[in-house]
């Protein structure tokens, strides 16, 4: 049995509209719904405002006329502005919410033919997020006009698969614009992939302020760009990128540096100045280090997100800049909160968007597809290209996906390392000893002797007496004492549990199914009476 027809539509001021018995000589959409012998409507859900209260009533009046089986509810909805997108899509969507759909007694169809092009919008909106179950529904009137004729009724089911097509644009659209964020490598890094997939998502529906976490390195400065970059090409920001490393705002100047000052406000200051977040309006703002400020600008910064104005040093009268925000750090602003050192009501406000961006140890399998980017960037800024060779390749990597690679400075040695193979590489290849020569000044660099006063390698000696206790430590093996003194270091310089596990299980986490480095490591430390508290 087929099911009765409930249509909701907006009543049509100019289209509707009509009087007299000339009205009839005319199409009208509304009541075209009523005309057709083919199809008879059960219901009409009839939204129209207050003020065109008599049309709506002529307009029940007629469709009883011509369809007595169809019934009319006029609903009404008062709309300060029909054209302001945020107030129609909101009230009616507040109405979808609340109406009493039963889809398994009736069919619904939303008209899209009547009322302005925001409301159409909005009905569009509506039903294909299925807020409003059911199709869309679009009259059309007949190519010659005669009286009584109906004109046509074409049904649009955005569920049916001709409609896949437009769906698969958006979603390549999507992988584009994560790609973009990636500046188009490859990266094979499942949790990195994943938080990249989320920001891409974050960077193109929201302007909400983000915090990214990360060592020194790890790519926050060029994600942040990139983002900004995702939002200009998608028109969703008019203004500038600007981006300041907090760590290098000290004193006085910091306050003006970033909120700007009158002319006289303090000596030196000959002329008034902008500041960062003027020059940043209608655009994003990328606070780099933000835990370096010091509190009297972070509370001036809490202010500015919260309420778009400022005070200038030495002003009187407030100023306006509508910016996005983007944070960086690569502390822990959790603790920094609670040892005084950073605003927590700053922290609430920056922390909804928080992402940890993982350093290069952390992602041993996208070490490859960087060095292929690098390789490519190096052939196009210097107009010649340079390849390994198969067994340079594989050396280098082999040592690159080690846990011996520290990667301190993460894409900025990276980055070096492949510069410099790259340029001393002679008639574009890069061979086995070049490759040998870059593995030794790397492990130069990140195991240096110990200067004289104690600090670098000579710190990272275990004391296995004090940690075991001398009976203990004195029944081990020395294999198993070596084996136990160079996990300890590397967990030493690991920044968690799991990043200490995932630098020591490199080779064997990628034949595993199920990885769980943290898991294995704390097994491991267990044999010997060790926490990771004790250690870390």
């Amino acid at each position: 049995m087929k099911k009765p027809i409930v249509v909701i539509g907006f009543l049509g001021t100019q289209l509707d509209a009509g009087q007299g018995t000339g009205r009839w000589e005319k199409w009208r959409p509304t009541v075209s719904l009523a005309q057709h012998e083919d199809m008879v409507v059960a219901r009409m859900e009839l939204l129209y405002t207050l003020r065109h209260q008599a049309l709506a009533d002529r307009v029940k009046a007629d469709i009883a006329a011509v369809s007595p089986e169809t019934t009319v509810n006029l609903v009404p909805m008062e709309l300060a502005d029909p054209w302001d997108f945020g107030e129609v899509y909101t009230r009616l969507y507040d109405w979808a919410r609340a109406y009493p759909f039963d889809t398994e007694r009736e069919q619904y169809w939303s008209h899209i033919t009547t009322g302005t092009h925001v409301a159409q919008i909005c009905m569009f909106l509506l039903s294909e997020s299925r807020v409003i179950p059911g199709v869309l529904a679009q009259t059309s009137p007949p190519r010659r006009q005669r009286a009584g004729e109906a004109g046509t009724c074409a049904l649009i089911d955005l569920d049916l698969s001709r409609y896949d097509a437009i769906a698969r644009r958006f979603d390549a659209e999507q992988r584009d614009a994560v790609a973009f964020l990636k500046s188009g490598i490859a990266t094979r890094n499942a949790r990195f992939n994943a938080l990249i997939d989320e920001i891409e998502r974050v960077a193109v529906r929201s302007r909400a302020p983000i915090l990214l976490v990360g060592p020194t390195g790890a790519g926050k400065s060029f994600l942040a760009r990139r983002m900004f970059e995702l939002k200009q090409s998608r028109h969703q920001t008019t203004g500038p990128f600007v981006e300041v490393n907090c760590a290098t705002l000290r004193g006085d100047g910091a306050a003006s540096t970033l909120f700007g000052h009158k002319k006289g406000a303090f000596t030196g200051a000959a002329s008034e100045r902008a500041g960062l977040l003027r020059t940043a309006h209608q655009g994003v703002l990328f606070l780099d280090e933000i835990g370096e400020l010091g509190l009297d600008e972070q509370a001036m910064l809490l202010k500015a997100i919260e309420e778009k104005r400022f005070f200038p040093v030495g002003a009187d009268k407030e100023v306006e800049s509508d910016f996005q925000l983007i944070a960086g750090t690569n502390r822990d602003l959790r603790s920094e909160v609670a040892a005084g050192r950073f605003r927590e009501d700053l922290f609430a406000r920056i922390n909804l968007w928080t992402y940890d961006l993982p350093g290069l140890a952390q992602r041993p399998e996208d070490i490859e597809p960087n060095v292929d980017h690098l390789l490519a960037l190096h052939a196009s800024e210097n107009h010649r290209v340079v390849r390994f060779n198969a067994e340079a390749r594989a050396a280098y990597l082999r040592f690159a996906q080690s846990g011996e690679a520290l990667w301190c400075g993460n894409f900025r040695d990276l980055s070096a390392s492949v510069t410099r193979l790259a340029t001393l590489a002679d008639g574009g290849r890069i061979p086995v000893a070049l490759v040998e020569a870059e593995i030794a000044r790397l492990r130069w660099l990140w195991n240096r002797e110990a200067p004289a006063d104690g600090h670098g390698a000579a710190a990272d000696a275990v004391d296995l007496d004090a940690l075991l206790g001398e009976a203990r430590a004195a029944a081990l093996d020395l294999f198993d004492r070596l084996q136990l003194e160079a996990v300890l270091r590397v967990c030493r310089r690991a920044r968690s549990l799991s990043d200490a596990g995932r630098q020591l299980f490199q080779a064997s986490r990628a034949q595993r199914s199920v990885v769980n480095d943290a898991d294995r490591l704390r097994k491991y430390l267990a044999k010997y009476g060790l926490e990771w508290s004790r250690i870390a």
